[in-house]
This record gives C-alpha cells, structure tokens and sequence, in this order.
C-alpha cells in the first residue's frame, strides 16, 4: 500500500513498476509503453499540496489554484515527446490551443526547471542545467490525454490542418 493521499493502482510496464494516483495510472501506462520515462504525477496537485500554507503561508495562492491541475513531470526530451505525440494524435482544436496556447481558457503550464547540481551536494560548483519538464494539465482533460496517446501508439496520426481557435473567441451577443 502507498501512502499517497489519491487512490493508486499499481502500473507494471516492462521493468517499471510503481503505484500511480488511479485518475493518471492508464496514462502513464501508455506513456512508459511508448518508451518515455516520467519522475511524478499526481491527479490533483492542490490537495495533495493542501498542507503547504501551514508552514509556507506565501503558498497558499499557488495551492489554491492547483486544485484541479494534475501534473507529470518528465526528462525534458520525453515531455516534449509527449506534447508532439498529443497533438499529432488528434485535431488542433481546444484540447490543442490548451496546450499550446498561454492565452487559451484553461492553458497548460509547461515549465523547463533548470536545476542546480550544488542543490544535490553543497561542495560541488554550481552548474545549471535543464532536466526537468513539468507539464500541468485540467484534470478533465485526462481522458482525451489517453484517447490521443493511444491513437499515437496505434499510428493513428491526423494531419495538420489550421487551428480551430473558437474556444478563445469571446461569446457572440
């Protein structure tokens, strides 16, 4: 048993094995099938994180508006393989202008954390370098996460074609 504050079911993929919230485990299954390796997710990052502002109250904002946001975090290369597997597998619609967009209604946070080697061992040089990819998505968006990695995996691409950008014009009176 873990104890992960979520659910978890235990995702077995070759040599891997690890208890995942239960909401991402199919997700990160189809992703270590398709070779990418992940460091963490959580389902949702606001309550897992819920307790932070006790003894960081300056956190408090930033657990507030995680709630709801899942997150993976991947080497820099696979979550960039990620992100192009998404939007090959499926239409450049809303689901694709969240992703790519910073403008669009719910937009993904893809943030590239250079990481400092000295953190890990106070006697080293610093020296930064960029390892960590953390990609934040609206929960809801999970099932449409797996239906295009497994449409991706099937080979199963839709070619490019213009964005559909109706979801960030503002409502017609």
């Amino acid at each position: 048993m873990s104890d992960n504050l979520h659910p978890v079911r235990r995702v077995r993929v070759g040599e891997l094995s690890a208890d995942i919230d239960e909401e991402l485990a199919p997700i990160i299954e189809a992703i270590w099938r398709l070779g990418w390796t992940t460091w963490t997710c959580c389902q949702n990052a606001g309550e897992s994180n819920a307790g932070w502002p006790e003894k960081l109250p300056h956190m408090a904002s930033v657990v507030a508006a995680q709630r709801g946001w899942a997150y993976i975090d991947f080497p820099v290369d696979d979550g960039l393989a990620f992100l192009t597997a998404l939007a090959q597998a499926g239409p450049r619609d809303a689901f694709y202008l969240r992703m790519t967009h910073w403008a669009a209604p719910d937009s993904w946070h893809v943030n590239a954390r250079p990481m400092d080697a000295a953190m890990f061992d106070s006697l080293r040089e610093s020296r930064f370098a960029l390892r960590l990819l953390l990609i934040r998505f609206p929960a809801y968006d999970g099932p449409e996460i797996l239906r295009r990695l497994t449409a991706y995996a099937a080979g199963e691409l839709i070619p490019p074609a213009p964005v559909d950008r109706s979801s960030m014009e503002p409502p017609q009176a």
